[in-house]
């Protein structure tokens, strides 16, 4: 009797709470991930590593930690991109990188390398876009910018520093 009482209790489903929501928690998490997109036509490569992926299915959101974007284009610089932390909404539409967020243009060794570095950026792969309301501090070679607010299209090259632009050339 005690047997069947006790496969009984563990083979319940867990009980709805208020504060405990089955749509709250992730439906998956994986660990340890990378992955490689290629456009072949274009031989475009993207590739990520993450150490942790969690998907939500109320939202249909991925959130991932320790994130590490690399883009390898014919005839443009390579780019990478760091965060602590990713969250990607809208299908991919919509990327929000947050937390020591490094984005590099260039090889290390290259003399036009960029750098920049914020909290937080927006970016909106399909338009190419990349915006951020925060402190931006962008680099390359001797000189430092820092502003508060940017807005960089992918597409034309075009930086836009929104408020408090500072530039200083340390030759």
């Amino acid at each position: 009797m005690l047997i069947t009482w006790w496969l009984d209790q563990i083979t319940r489903p867990p009980e709805q709470t208020k504060d405990s929501d089955l749509y709250q928690n992730p439906d998956y998490i994986v660990e340890n991930l990378s992955g490689i997109r290629m456009e072949h036509a274009a031989t475009a490569r993207r590739r990520f590593t993450a150490e942790k992926l969690f998907h939500y299915i109320d939202e249909d959101v991925t959130q991932m930690e320790q994130v590490n974007f690399t883009s390898t284009e014919p005839e443009k610089p390579l780019m990478r991109l760091q965060a602590e932390h990713a969250e990607i909404r809208n299908k991919g539409k919509d990327i929000y990188l947050s937390n020591n967020v490094t984005a590099i243009r260039g090889l290390d060794d290259e003399r036009g390398k960029i750098s920049l570095v914020t909290q937080f950026l927006h970016l909106i792969p399909d338009e190419g876009l990349v915006k951020t309301s925060q402190v931006v501090t962008i680099s390359r070679s001797n000189t430092t910018i820092t502003a508060i607010g940017m807005e960089l299209n992918n597409q034309t090259g075009v930086i836009q520093l929104l408020t408090q632009v500072r530039a200083v050339n340390n030759k």
